[in-house]
């Protein structure tokens, strides 16, 4: 219990130049109140960044609860240490700071199943590190949400959606009026949990069909071991709303790409369509948790959340795959250029990088 204890006395050193990312997470985005009960899910590899936060929660007068994975049980944890989920239904509001291995995805959505049925505040920062504290987690979220507004106001209700990009994305998306569109920009609410740092709107397609190619970040366990691939993109097609064929010059990028799309049934569907919305990113890291947040399109294979989105159907597994510098057309009307958000008078509001 040494990293636990000492989180929850208070006495892990940690970079000041944290706490802004830190109090934007806690009170801005969490909305963590004085009283509230708060369970911090954390591990040994993130116990800096998960000290910086309680600083914040605790200076507000929040009631905290720490766990460390490690001193929960034998990494990767294939399902979530029973403590942990007997704490987060007693919890206002949690955190989850972690850095994820290779198996654990299992264990994360039973957590994320807790807090969907029991409508808890949950901050989703798995990959999060220093940098991201210093970049993303500083963006001014209202300005965030106002632009996530935006772009929800021209995707909700669009039936066909068209994304190309100058590497040789060109694929059309089709959606059905009863799959919602979810808008993430990073403030919580007990209806919707968030990824922070936050900044997407995204839905579950019907249908997808052409070629996708990733010349950004891809995700699970795959993105710390290959980060930005834009030197060696990874070009999809798919075709039915299913992943048909992997090409990429990294030929074990491709064998572990396509295997993990093929690990269960569903793992090959694309059950996420994704704009970024955060205009505090100005380039790509190699760090899904972040890139995916930057302006502009990624899909997932996998998870659609059909308890959010309204989805008939369901997996345990969930990769994202981020395109640059896309232009996207929404039922033929263009609302993003070369990476760019076009306003009506057609003024970019952020760049892709």
């Amino acid at each position: 219990m040494v990293i636990r204890d000492r989180l929850e006395r208070g006495d892990i050193l940690y970079d000041l130049d944290l706490m802004p990312g830190a109090r934007n997470a806690v009170t801005t985005c969490l909305g963590l109140k004085r009283g509230e009960r708060l369970t911090m899910v954390t591990d040994v590899a993130t116990a800096e960044i998960a000290a910086s936060l309680l600083t914040v929660a605790r200076q507000i007068g929040a009631i905290v609860e720490c766990f460390v994975l490690e001193e929960e049980g034998k990494r990767p944890l294939d399902r979530c240490p029973p403590r942990i989920l007997g704490a987060a239904i007693e919890s206002d509001a949690i955190i989850c700071c972690i850095q994820p291995q290779e198996g654990e995805i299992r264990s994360r959505g039973e957590l994320i199943d807790l807090v969907e049925r029991q409508r808890i505040r949950y901050a989703h920062m798995v990959w999060i590190t220093p940098t991201i504290m210093r970049q993303a987690m500083r963006a001014d979220y209202q300005a965030v949400d106002r632009l996530s507004n935006w772009v929800l106001d021209r995707v909700r209700g669009a039936e066909r959606v068209v994304v190309r990009s100058p590497a040789g994305t060109d694929i059309e998306a089709t959606f059905r009026r009863d799959h919602l569109w979810i808008k993430t920009s990073g403030l919580i609410s007990p209806m919707y949990w968030s990824n922070l740092p936050g900044g997407e709107v995204w839905s579950v397609p019907d249908d997808v069909k052409g070629v996708f190619v990733v010349d950004g970040t891809i995700g699970d366990y795959l993105c710390r071991k290959y980060r930005e691939i834009s030197a060696t993109p990874l070009v999809l097609e798919i075709e039915d709303g299913v992943l048909r064929a992997a090409h990429c010059k990294n030929a074990a990028l491709q064998r572990e790409f396509f295997d993990y799309c093929h690990a269960e049934t569903n793992s090959d569907r694309v059950g996420e369509f994704a704009f970024g919305t955060n205009i505090a990113i100005a380039q790509m890291i190699g760090n899904l948790l972040q890139d995916e947040k930057i302006p502009g399109v990624h899909i997932a294979f996998g998870n659609p959340l059909p308890s959010l989105t309204g989805a008939t159907w369901a997996c345990a597994t969930h990769i994202d795959a981020i395109s640059r510098s896309t232009d996207v057309w929404a039922n033929g009307t263009q609302i993003m250029g070369n990476g760019h958000y076009l306003t009506e008078a057609e003024t970019p509001l952020s760049t892709a990088g």
